[in-house]
C-alpha cells in the first residue's frame, strides 16, 4: 500500500469520525437530515459501484431497497432484527443475481427501461401477495430505534461501502469493469468474462440497498408497497450520483449533501410539484453537468495547470 493510499484512508477515517459526532451536537432537525444524508450516501455510493465503471444506468434501487424493508416488516414475528438485516442482504443479493444473469446481456436504453419496470413488478407482486393473504394494507414495524442509533448504523454501513469500493477499484475486478465501461466489445476480445463481472457488482450494489431498506424500516414504522418500492427513490439516487460524479468513489457524496438539503426545502414549500421538479433536476444535471461536480472540478484544474 502506497503512502498516498494510507493518507487517503486516514483522511476518510477522520471524516467519518467527525460525522459520527453529529448526534452528540444535535438530536432534532439536523440529526434527521443527517440520517437522510447517510441513507442516500449508502444508496448512491453502492449504485456507483456498479453503474460508475460499467456506464449501465440502473433504476432498480427501489426494488432492492423495498425487499429489505419487507423482509424486516414481514419477519419481525419470527426472527430478531439483526438476523432480519442479514436475511434482507441475502434476499436482495439473490434477487439481483437472478435478475442480473437474465438481463445484464442487454445494455443502453433497454437496460434502463427494464430496471425501471423491475421495482414496479416487485411492488405488484408484493401487493398481490398481501391481498391473497388477506391484508390489503401495509405492515407495521414497531422496533424502538432512535435516530442517533440509526444514523450511526447507516454511517458505519457507508464506511463499509467506501472500503469495499476502494478495494474493488484496486483489484482485477475493478480493472475489468473499467475496460467494460470504455468498450465492452474490447473487454470480451481480451478474455474478460463481462457477464460475471457485471453480475458480481450488481449483486454487491443490490445487497447494500437491501441492508439500507432493512435498517430504515423501523424509522418509517409503517411499510406499504407504494412507499417501499417508490420509483422516486431510484431517480433520486441516480440524480444525486450524477450530480456529484460517478467516476470517483466519493463523487456521489458531493451530490447527496446539497441535493438532500435542496429536496428538503422543495418538499416543505412545494409538496405538489415534487415530481415535476425532480424531472427538471434530472434534465438539468444531464444537460449542464454530465460529468458531475467532480468532472467540473477536474476540468477546471486541468485548464488551470495548462494555463500555467
Amino acid at each position: 500500500m502506497s503512502g498516498a493510499d494510507m493518507r487517503n484512508l486516514a483522511l476518510a477515517a477522520l471524516a467519518f469520525l467527525v460525522a459520527a459526532l453529529l448526534p452528540l451536537v444535535d438530536t432534532g432537525y439536523w440529526l434527521s437530515i443527517g440520517v437522510s444524508i447517510a441513507m442516500y450516501t449508502v444508496l448512491a455510493t453502492s449504485w456507483t459501484l456498479f453503474s460508475g465503471p460499467t456506464n449501465y444506468i440502473s433504476l432498480a434501487t427501489a426494488a432492492f431497497f423495498g425487499i429489505g424493508m419487507y423482509v424486516v416488516a414481514a419477519g419481525l414475528d419470527y426472527a430478531s432484527f439483526p438476523v432480519l438485516i442479514v436475511l434482507a442482504a441475502v434476499a436482495a443479493a439473490a434477487f439481483a443475481g437472478i435478475i442480473g444473469l437474465a438481463t445484464l446481456r442487454i445494455s443502453g436504453v433497454y437496460f434502463v427501461i427494464f430496471t425501471l419496470g423491475l421495482a414496479e413488478l416487485v411492488r405488484q407482486i408484493v401487493s398481490w401477495a398481501q391481498h391473497v393473504m388477506g391484508s390489503s394494507s401495509g405492515l407495521y414495524v414497531l422496533i424502538g430505534m432512535s435516530d442517533a442509533a440509526l444514523y450511526w448504523l447507516l454511517l458505519g454501513l457507508a464506511a463499509i461501502v467506501f472500503l469495499i469500493g476502494w478495494l474493488i477499484g484496486r483489484s482485477r475486478l475493478g480493472f475489468a469493469l473499467r475496460i467494460i465501461g470504455n468498450d465492452e466489445v474490447v473487454a470480451v476480445h481480451v478474455g474478460i468474462d463481462t457477464s460475471r463481472a457485471k453480475v458480481v457488482l450488481f449483486v454487491i450494489s443490490a445487497m447494500f440497498a437491501g441492508i439500507t431498506g432493512a435498517l430504515v424500516a423501523p424509522r418509517w414504522s409503517y411499510v406499504e408497497p407504494t412507499l417501499a418500492f417508490s420509483p422516486f427513490l431510484s431517480f433520486q439516487v441516480v440524480i444525486m450520483s450524477l450530480l456529484g460524479g460517478t467516476h470517483r468513489l466519493w463523487g456521489p457524496l458531493l451530490g447527496v449533501v446539497p441535493f438532500t438539503l435542496l429536496w428538503e426545502f422543495i418538499s416543505a414549500r412545494f409538496p405538489a410539484q415534487t415530481t415535476l421538479l425532480l424531472g427538471v433536476a434530472f434534465l438539468l444535471i444531464v444537460y449542464a453537468i454530465p460529468n458531475g461536480v467532480v468532472g467540473l472540478c477536474e476540468t477546471a484544474y486541468r485548464r488551470w495547470r495548462y494555463a500555467k
